[in-house]
């Protein structure tokens, strides 16, 4: 089942006539995890190919295409051994780009719907995350980011080793996240010039003269204007900085020609050192700019009116602007949002929506405005993003002539089309809807049907309402189908089998129970194959979760039966584990629920063994776990999840940590959903610290961590203190560190280590009948 490859990527063409079906690679082998790397600026390079390092990258291995109106494949034909990444249709559907990776670096090509491929460029720099390259408008040329053509033969020499690195605050308050792989010296700062600077080239499709635009920089982002005559630029420069990541360096944002010149310096942003402690802050002057995706050259952008501090007391924190080509009037305000900018979705001179959030409250608000108008902008709705039961769904978006994404107007213009997960009690029902301009509810124009999952896909004729979706089932593997309003049942488009049929006798069944406030929770729970209840008694279960914060208990208590959807492991999975034998509660509700201006986390421990013991008292009501053989585990949050229930619970025989962190002290400046600092809520992160209650872990206990990891809050630091904290109370502990693996462990032999440990370790403490090995037999329900 581990060597089992994914399910293909699949594209819709721009003009929804074809489908670009695209094979991924299984998982790779640790050599390849091996191979050196850079971590520079918050980013892991391969220095080989100037490109994202291994772990960053789902390699792409075959591309074929698809017609949606007849099935005819067309298999594209690529040398052996093809290894490609960052596929993108050009506008007109004719061609697919994508990255190739060669002996020496990276190359960039294209396919025919006919099946024939060509190399385009080589030296392709892909070291920034995101494509390296953009389509033009009229598809006849590409923009390429490619190596700097003068940078010397190999990287430089190493810098002075016991030269000191001095770092200064000069009395402001600069408060960071922990982020990690950042800059430590001047030869780091070196390195990174030398890999990420670049040069933005135009290549012609037809194998015309290349042509540079700009001159050697660090160009992280850029974008083409719709007519294809400006072409707008992020650019970092100096000072770098060894506390924060790249995106937060001084970023100049300019339009220039085509050709390459400058037309309009939009800005010239700082070194963003001194943004507050909040999930809604944000860096001053102008961000997020883009093109208006309807009009020929317009350039819109977003602006804090609180000066980056949600917490300032504004009647407004956020301001969209416009300014239309050749950029010299002064620009205009779109509209005036009251929390922090998330979206904006272009439709035509009249319509667009804008939507802001703020994050305290997890509430979304959407405006509707007339970028033709700038001063008629009115509401929307209002919704908590959080709730799966009322989602309004999103605008349906197309891709127009320039190949930019516009939202799809029904045939009258009078409304929007749009799409949704239709979630409720009793499972998921993806939709299509139509939703009023001028306001007022919405009417389904269809919506899946049981016992199907389907997804909209795309719009292939607003007329006749014929669509294109992506259909699964409990038991069938995910398919395109196109239904229309004239046919009784569905043309099926692809024909996927199921990659994994040695999981297919595994039962599924949703559980649904309450906690003791009466707070409504659920779980899905996996048998092994062939079991009976009534014949073979309780098994041994694993709870395996990952907690979520709330604002709203309304929200909190939504469950949403799965039933419906097609779901095989991958990776180090914990659903495997009910091929051993067990019985998994998978993802089992952990709210942690903060009201009427409470934090959530001001009773998390309290919350959280609330939590674990109404979902064990649910499977043993069923018969089907025995109280005295439950294990808990999670990998990140949710291991810190499992280490805090350990301490403060003997509910639990056993647990599995996989990459967590265990000492907020060392991410004291905020972590998950946690924007307090240490300074703020000392008693909150010393109670939710399970380093602190070590002495009280008597449970055996599995720690797992990459020693590469790359997220932030979670240093393997954090797993090597806590065994050596555990190690000294005389705890039951086994702490295994994975060789060059991150956050999310990827190498086909850490997935099969990490999968052994934990069978093996459940095998050791929680298979075996309540008293024949040495530790608690958890039968006690009392939190400590």
């Amino acid at each position: 089942m581990i060597d089992a490859k994914p399910m293909p990527r699949v594209l819709v063409s721009p003009d929804q006539t074809s489908l670009a079906i695209i094979g991924r690679e299984g998982l790779p082998h640790i050599a390849t995890l091996a191979k050196p790397i850079l971590r520079l600026a918050g980013t892991r390079i391969d220095p080989a190919t100037d490109g994202p390092a291994e772990e960053r990258v789902d390699w792409l291995d075959s591309l074929a295409f698809r017609s949606i109106a007849d099935g005819r494949e067309v298999k594209v034909a690529l040398p052996p051994d093809t290894r490609f990444m960052a596929p993108g249709w050009s506008p007109d559907g004719r061609h697919l780009a994508f990255v190739v990776q060669e002996k020496d670096g990276l190359a960039l090509w294209i396919a025919d719907r006919n099946g024939v491929a060509r190399k385009l460029i080589g030296r392709v720099n892909a070291v920034f995350e995101g494509w390296p390259y953009v389509w033009s408008p009229d598809s006849k040329a590409l923009v390429v980011r490619v190596q700097n053509p003068d940078r010397a033969a190999s990287p430089p020499a190493q810098a002075e080793a016991n030269a000191p690195v001095v770092q200064e605050n000069d009395g402001r308050a600069v408060a960071a996240w922990t982020f990690e792989d950042l800059l430590q010296n001047k030869q780091d700062e070196a390195l990174f010039d030398f890999y990420f600077s670049g040069r933005l080239e135009r290549v012609p499709v037809d194998g015309g003269p290349k042509t540079s635009i700009t001159a050697t920089g660090l160009w992280q982002n850029f974008s083409i204007s719709p007519d294809g005559r400006y072409l707008l630029t992020e650019r970092l420069k100096r000072p770098y900085s060894y506390v924060l990541p790249a995106n937060l360096f001084p970023t100049e944002i300019a339009v220039s020609t085509m050709q390459g010149q400058r037309v309009r310096l939009i800005a010239d942003r700082p070194l963003a050192d001194d943004l507050p402690v909040d999930f809604d802050a944000r860096a001053r002057g102008p961000r997020e700019e883009q093109w208006r995706s309807d009009a020929p050259a317009t350039l819109a952008w977003v602006e804090a009116q609180d000066g980056g501090d949600p917490k300032a007391a504004v009647p407004y924190h956020d301001r969209l602007l416009e300014q239309a080509a050749p950029f010299s009037a002064a620009p205009v305000k779109l509209v005036d949002l009251r929390s922090r900018y998330y979206a904006l979705l272009w439709g035509d001179d009249g319509v667009a929506m804008a939507i802001d959030r703020e994050w305290k409250s997890r509430t979304e608000t959407r405006y509707m405005i007339a970028p033709g108008r700038p001063a008629a902008a009115r509401l929307f709705l209002t919704w908590n993003y959080q709730d799966q039961y009322g989602d309004p769904g999103m605008p349906l978006l197309r891709a127009n002539a320039a190949g930019m994404p516009v939202m799809q107007f029904t045939p009258d213009h009078a409304g929007l089309f749009m799409t949704g997960v239709g979630a409720g009690k009793a499972g998921a029902f993806p939709f299509l809807a139509e939703a009023p301009l001028a306001g007022g509810s919405e009417r389904r124009l269809w919506t899946a049907q049981p016992p199907y999952y389907e997804e909209v896909m795309a719009l292939l004729d607003p007329a006749s309402t014929e669509i294109l979706t992506r259909r699964e089932s409990a038991t069938e593997p995910p398919n395109y189908m196109v239904h229309s309003g004239t046919d009784a049942s569905p043309r099926r488009v692809t024909d996927f089998a199921d990659p994994m049929p040695d999981f297919a006798g595994v039962r599924r069944q949703s559980v649904t129970y309450r906690r003791s406030d009466g707070l409504p929770l659920s779980g899905t729970l996996y048998l092994p194959v062939g079991y009976d209840s009534t014949r073979d008694g309780p098994l041994p279960t694993l709870l395996w979760a990952y907690p979520a914060e709330f604002t709203d208990a309304s929200v909190a208590g939504q469950t949403v039966d799965d039933g419906n959807r097609f779901i095989r492991p991958r990776w180090f999975s914990d659903l495997y584990l009910a091929t051993r034998g067990y019985a998994v509660l998978d993802d089992p509700a952990m709210p942690i629920v903060g009201e009427q201006g409470a934090e959530p986390n001001d009773t998390y421990v309290q919350q959280l063994s609330a939590d674990a013991k109404a979902a064990i008292d649910a499977v043993v009501a069923l018969g089907i776990a025995d109280r005295g053989r439950i294990a808990v585990g999670g990998h990140s949050y949710g291991a810190f999840m499992t280490a805090n229930l350990l301490a403060h619970t003997d509910y639990f025989r056993a647990g599995l940590a996989l990459s967590g962190a265990y000492n907020r002290t060392l991410t004291p400046f905020g972590f998950q959903a946690e924007q307090r600092t240490y300074w703020q809520a000392p008693d909150v992160y010393r109670a939710m610290s399970p380093f602190n209650f070590a002495d009280r872990i008597k449970a055996p206990i599995l720690l797992m961590h990459g020693e590469a990891d790359d997220n932030p809050g979670t240093f393997p630091i954090q797993s090597e203190r806590m065994y050596a904290a555990l190690k000294g109370q005389g705890a039951t502990v086994r702490y295994v560190v994975l060789p060059h693996e991150a956050h999310w462990y990827e190498a086909e032999e850490s997935t099969q280590e990490t999968l052994w440990q934990m069978t093996d370790w459940l095998d050791r403490y929680v298979k075996p009948a309540a008293g024949t090995v040495s530790g608690p037999a958890g039968a006690k329900q009392t939190p400590r």
